[in-house]
């Protein structure tokens, strides 16, 4: 029983790990939920996303922005990403507008250093 166990376990770790991925925050466009020098885990490639989650997209290539899901104005055709605190110069829909689903690499879970732990996420 106990090798089944472990097998169990060992798949669950792998499956984790393919999933898993983790962030440094080094700007202020999130704060006070996000700090420069946090560090989270994301889910990578969210099967689902929704309004209050905060995600990674990927504004350009090698150039990664954190931002929380949001309502979208009528008629808009994609995600609206902002930032929590706009005045720190937030780059997100306000200036880029809608923001296609397949460019979210990943849905933010847990905030574990430098800070206590914390979800991440809708309050």
């Amino acid at each position: 029983m106990s090798s089944i166990l472990r097998a169990a376990g060992a798949t669950v770790l792998a499956a984790l790990s393919l999933r898993l991925t983790r962030f440094e925050i080094d700007e202020e466009s999130m704060t006070p939920a996000l700090m420069p020098g946090d560090w989270v885990f994301a889910v990578k490639r969210p099967r689902r996303i929704r309004v209050g989650d905060v995600v990674v997209f990927e504004k350009q290539p090698g150039f990664e922005v954190v931002k929380r899901v949001a309502e979208p104005p009528p008629g808009s055709a994609g995600l609206w990403l902002l930032g929590d605190h706009p005045g720190a110069g937030s780059v997100d829909s306000r200036s880029l507008g809608a923001i296609p689903r397949d460019r979210v690499i990943a849905r933010l879970i847990l905030r574990y250093h430098p800070r206590p732990l914390a979800a991440v996420g809708r309050p």
